[in-house]
């Protein structure tokens, strides 16, 4: 189907035959103007004394001619929406390595981290784009099979290997980001120097919030822990599901911040989002079956990176740069950089057929 003309727009194609859809342009003649970037960074003025503004194209490593239509910050989340190190998150273990139909990856986590933040950044009047876009890129750097990905990248690196700066430094890097979304990337983890935007502030508030609620909702639905077993102060102020849990937090880091201007939650409520993670900490993560799940994944990615460390030439990316010769320090790094950038199955599945590793050592639930 090719859309059809209307007989009242003869130069327009409609996409329904039936279409009535209509705006009103205000200047027939120059119509093609629309909300022009600049009008749209004006209306920043109504955010809140204190948010980040967008300006033309932004501060980018490399300079760039503004976008006609979108602010800078609504570029960066653009560009981030359609990267190839977000795609893959798709494919990586937020808490269950292969996960079922209905527990998190780590997109989902990423997007509901989103949610969260700009629903927070809505409410205390703060540049929505800029959030949203740290949001949907914090976990870029993050390796395959979760957390234990860090722990198995860390000896080959002189610096260790945080998800949080690799994403920013690394993953996104082409991307060619504006620094506040980079710096919000960079240190959304708690671990890390604070943001330097607000915006980045609820970001990191926002990923705890997410996780601590949807890790504990996808292990219930396991049948790994029961609303029961939450601990009763934790139950008795925020509930035993999701969607009240959620609700809580927010609400009490938007009164919060509201009245006292610092980005953060009240002690009662903060302590009890503190009590709520580590019991997942404590009945999710560190629980047998979790330990065991992580050390199957450090071992299949140590052999991963040790195998391109030799063999730096079967990158591609080393490939098209030239090559480079084995063992030397730009192998290791490119050798972590390649093997942090796949996905579980993609990972585990290059470990039994170039490196030998034992499929039946592989992580519950991972079939090569």
């Amino acid at each position: 189907m090719g859309g059809f003309r209307p007989e009242t727009h003869q130069e327009v194609i409609t996409a329904h035959e039936d279409s009535i859809a209509r705006i009103e342009i205000s200047d027939p003649d120059h119509g093609d103007q629309g909300v022009h970037r600049l009008a749209r960074e004006d209306r920043e003025g109504l955010l809140t004394p204190g948010a980040t503004r967008a300006h033309g194209a932004g501060q980018r490593a490399d300079e760039e001619e503004p976008d006609p239509w979108r602010t800078c910050f609504e570029r960066d989340r653009d560009r981030i929406l359609h990267a190839s190190s977000f795609r893959r998150l798709a494919g990586k273990t937020q808490v269950f390595v292969y996960p079922d139909d209905h527990q998190r990856t780590r997109l989902t986590h990423a997007l509901e981290v989103a949610q969260v933040a700009t629903g927070i950044a809505r409410a205390l009047g703060l540049n929505v784009a800029l959030t949203e876009a740290i949001a949907l890129g914090h976990d870029c750097g993050h390796g395959p099979g979760g957390h234990a990905s860090e722990d198995a990248f860390d000896p080959f690196l002189p610096n260790g290997f945080n998800h949080a700066p690799w994403g920013a430094d690394v993953s996104l890097v082409s991307l060619n980001l504006c620094v506040e979304t980079l710096d919000g990337i960079r240190n959304h983890s708690w671990s890390r120097p604070a943001p330097s935007t607000p915006e980045g502030e609820v970001v990191s508030w926002a990923d705890r919030i997410a996780y601590v609620c949807h890790d504990f909702e996808d292990a219930v639905s396991t049948g790994i822990v029961t609303p029961e077993q939450l601990p009763q102060g934790v139950a008795d102020l925020c509930g035993s599901r999701r969607g009240q849990q959620l609700g809580t937090f927010i609400d009490a880091m938007v009164a919060t911040t509201l009245r006292h201007g610092t980005i953060g939650m009240d002690p009662e409520h903060a302590q009890a989002l503190a009590a709520f993670r580590a019991f997942n900490y404590e009945s999710i993560y560190l629980r047998r079956e979790s330990r065991d799940q992580a050390n199957a994944v450090i071992e299949v990615l140590t052999s991963l990176v040790e195998h391109f460390i030799q063999h730096p030439n079967t990158i591609p990316e080393t490939v098209a740069q030239g090559g480079l010769l084995p063992g030397e320090a730009a192998a290791v790094q490119a050798a972590v950089s390649h093997v942090a950038g796949m996905t579980d199955r993609y990972a585990f599945r290059s470990a039994v057929a170039l490196t030998g590793y034992n499929p039946d050592r592989l992580p519950l639930g991972i079939d090569p």
